[in-house]
């Protein structure tokens, strides 16, 4: 009969497998990621795009404006700062996967150049091999 394991201790064999601290290594380092991307979108690319555009940012609109359609406000100035921020996190996330994948088709063709040994020899040829090796001898 299986031992049952209390909720913690599952817990704790879950949370301590290589697996799920991989993960929640990735995920905070993609957290501040994106957190320097949005840095970058916001100090850089919505100031570019709004001398580009002509709009001056007044009243705290971003890059394209808002508008309003029977009082609701559509701010699509975040939405075009959402898009822009994905996709360079997409393009990023692109290239260092290709990069990743690429370093280990590399990998795996070093070990696939390895030579192979060569086969050996049957029983039948040891035995010839040693009759040969006696008749020289005498």
């Amino acid at each position: 009969m299986a031992e049952k394991k209390g909720f913690f201790a599952e817990f704790k064999e879950f949370a301590l497998k290589g697996n799920v601290m991989d993960m929640a290594v990735g995920v905070i380092i993609g957290a501040a990621f994106g957190n320097i991307v949005t840095a970058l979108t916001d100090s850089f690319i919505n100031p570019l795009i709004q001398a580009i555009t002509g709009n001056s940012g007044e009243d705290g609109v971003k890059v394209g404006g808002q508008f309003t359609v029977n009082g609701a406000v559509f701010d699509y100035g975040a939405f075009i700062s959402a898009v822009i921020n994905f996709l360079i996190i997409a393009l990023i996330l692109f290239c260092l996967i290709k990069a990743i994948n690429k370093a280990m088709e590399v990998g795996k063709k070093k070990e696939e150049e390895k030579p192979e040994e060569p086969p050996k020899p049957s029983n039948e040829e040891v035995l010839l091999t040693e009759i040969r090796d006696l008749l020289k001898k005498d």
